[in-house]
């Protein structure tokens, strides 16, 4: 889980990257492992939105 303080401006993009990522060798991987791949991906890019008002 992230936490943000008030002194400490988040980047909404942090971590976006690195769930991008996860996609990378995505046809590679057992079609099961997907599920969990794009999920983080939704994940984080929620969490960026959910972030994005403090900006």
């Amino acid at each position: 889980m992230h936490e943000e303080t008030d002194s400490q401006p988040t980047d909404p993009r942090a971590g976006i990257d690195e769930a991008m990522a996860g996609l990378d060798d995505l046809d590679r991987l057992p079609l099961a492992l997907h599920v969990g791949r794009f999920d983080a991906v939704h994940t984080e890019l929620t969490a960026a939105l959910s972030r994005i008002d403090r900006v």
